[in-house]
């Protein structure tokens, strides 16, 4: 049933319901939605529009769809909705009855689905922002690798000057330190929250805006209902980065296939991340990275697409607004791909530096070199250019370097040519030569790979941060452990008992709102658990769980505990931070006692794993 069929007496042709419904694409937004809805239900308690009681029932069956959400998000398609907001009201209806036709109150789609959008953007931006920092960082291995590997420098695809692989590598480093600052600053940009706007002039219920924004991890709200409902500057300005960052691939990819050409042969990429030829049996092609090249004018095509959409639109929201999200989607999803798979061509790449380094003794690359010279002995620059491009043509003529010239033969074009000359027309000597900071002297380049790398390491990609619980958040950890106690993931605990335990916790936070929570309970016989491990709804999937987890491993360690374990339904998750299977019947007694409490005791599915910090320890002093 559509939202809004009170006003018609018709219903809408079929035609028109599939030009107009935008399920098919925004059901990306389903767990924002769910997320924002939990968050709107809490300020409607605010203004006395639903009881605690109510709000509660209405969490826990939203929390409940998220759930099935995150396992399944395809089943949304099979859906007959007009949009993701109308699937989740009907999802919601459908399991706790008219209560669910309560939620919407004081709420419009418009600010609704603006709010949705924002979620879906901060979220992608940090994924984003990782798959920089691992490209970076495989660029800088890259470099760190061939800092002596030579390789000709281009202008106007002529050789000019010696540069290294390293170096070469370093620059495209650059590029994309830029594309990560651009996408840093529109994160901060867009963390801004909408919710609460209404359709255009703002509810009608006086609710705390704020708290609202803080519940949901934004830093503030929205200023202005007319602007808040129509705004899309976040989704152009994303799409732009995108574009840029493109750009910089697309350099990158041009720069590779020239490379790893016949011609070249700098290079060769590996069989990971080229094709054949259906007819020439000897090709490999290097179709990643004319596909990256290639798709970069594809996301420049969704950002113009973007532009014209939104040029003329009048205040405030406007259907021409569905438009946003089907080309936004695939331009950050096509950046996110051509990125990992710009790293990827670097993984077993084989660079030929017997071949790179005859090529950069071609083309007369010490010229500027043999210019220099004369200048250091008193001939003005332009009068040394005129004099070495005459000794470049006679070398030319004769099929020779300009070192290969004899002593004599140089001396024709000045006489202030000396013995020495030979010396500064090595490829040593012209890349020794270039010492200030940004040039290719070894020295810089050894430096500026440690400052990159310094660089790469002080970010703080997780985006959480953790510490250690305080009684000011039993509130929220109190929330947190009934929410996923109620779902029989955690075992129950009193309020009495999180205040008692308060110093066992630690805590992930967000502009001061605590996100997840864990304990480690320590046992007398050198052991620790992870226990009440969660993460508050809507942060799921962007490395808080991990935080908190490593941070108590880490607490764990620096108490000489010996072994940490935990009992869980996803062992993969923990397996991925160096837990090991282990058995129940190994852990201390009161472990299973503690089980009596647990609904699923009967029927228990949970898995022990530990993970050895001894043994880690002992692992890290050998490979040392």
């Amino acid at each position: 049933m559509a939202l809004w069929g009170g006003r018609f007496t018709q219903a809408a042709d079929t035609r028109f319901k599939d030009f107009n419904d935008s399920l098919r694409f925004d059901y990306r937004l389903a767990e924002q939605d769910i997320v924002g809805s939990i968050a709107w239900s809490k300020a409607l308690v605010s203004v006395n529009v639903l009881t605690e009681e109510e709000q509660q029932k209405l969490e826990l069956a939203l929390n409940e769809l998220k759930l099935e959400v995150m396992e399944n998000p395809k089943q949304i398609l099979r859906s007959d909705a007009e949009d993701i907001h109308s699937w989740v009201e009907q999802q919601l209806i459908s399991k706790v009855g008219d209560l669910g036709k309560k939620l919407h109150t004081g709420r419009s789609r418009n600010d609704q689905v603006a709010t949705d959008l924002k979620l879906w953007c901060r979220q992608q931006g940090q994924q984003l922002l990782l798959g920089l920092d691992r490209l970076q960082s495989q660029m800088v291995e890259v470099a760190r690798v061939h800092q002596d590997t030579v390789l000709p420098g281009y202008t106007h695809l002529q050789r000019a000057q010696p540069v290294t692989f390293a170096h070469w590598s370093l620059a495209y480093v650059e590029m994309f330190e830029r594309d990560y600052s651009r996408l840093e600053d529109a994160i901060k940009r867009l963390d801004t929250c909408p919710l609460g706007s209404g359709a255009l002039a703002g509810t009608a219920y006086p609710m705390d805006r704020e708290q609202l924004a803080h519940n949901l991890g934004f830093r503030r709200a929205t200023r202005n209902s007319l602007d808040s409902v129509s705004d899309r500057d976040h989704v152009m300005e994303l799409m732009s980065i995108a574009s840029i960052s493109m750009l910089h691939l697309s350099r990158l990819a041009e720069d590779m296939i020239f490379y790893n050409s016949g011609e070249s042969n700098f290079i060769e990429l590996a069989d990971t991340v080229t094709s054949g030829s259906s007819l020439m049996p000897q090709k490999k092609n290097p179709d990643a990275l004319e596909l990256i090249r290639g798709k970069t004018g594809r996301v420049y095509g969704a950002l113009a697409g973007m532009m014209m959409t939104v040029k003329a639109l009048p205040l405030a929201y406007n259907k021409d607004m569905q438009e946003d999200k089907e080309g936004l989607f695939d331009a950050l999803d096509t950046w996110n791909d051509c990125m990992e798979m710009a790293a990827l061509c670097f993984d077993g790449i084989k660079v030929n530096g017997e071949r790179t380094l005859e090529a950069a003794k071609q083309g007369y690359a010490n010229s500027t070199e043999l210019a220099d010279y004369l200048v250091a002995k008193g001939i003005p620059f332009r009068e040394a250019h005129h004099i070495v491009g005459v000794a470049v043509v006679s070398a030319i003529a004769k099929g020779c370097a300009l070192e290969e010239l004899s002593i004599a033969e140089l001396q024709e074009f000045s006489p202030v040519i000396e013995q020495d000359v030979y010396d500064i027309l090595t490829i040593e000597s012209c890349l020794e030569k270039r010492s200030a900071l940004g040039g290719v002297a070894p020295q810089q380049v050894a430096y500026a790979v440690e400052q990159a790398t310094k660089r790469l390491s002080a970010r703080d990609n997780s985006a959480v941060k953790v510490r250690s619980a305080r009684l000011t958040d039993i509130d929220a950890l109190e929330s947190m452990v009934a929410y996923w106690a109620n779902l029989g993931e955690n075992l129950p605990r009193s309020r009495n008992e999180l205040v008692r335990d308060i110093g066992s916790f630690a805590v992930a936070e967000h502009h001061g709102e605590v996100t997840g929570c864990a304990s480690l309970y320590v046992y007398d016989s050198g052991l620790a658990e992870i226990r009440s491990l969660g993460v508050e709804a809507g942060w799921q999937g962007q490395g808080q769980g991990t935080a908190i987890v490593q941070h108590l491993v880490e607490k764990a360690r620096k108490m000489a505990i010996k072994k940490v374990f935990v009992l869980t339904r996803t062992p993969e998750f923990f397996m991925k931070h160096d837990f090991i299977p282990t058995s129940k019947t190994l852990l201390p007694e009161k472990v299973l006692k503690d089980c009596d409490q647990c609904p699923r005791q009967h029927a228990c599915d949970e898995v022990a794993l530990e993970v050895n910090l001894v043994e880690q320890i002992i692992t890290k002093k050998n490979v040392a």
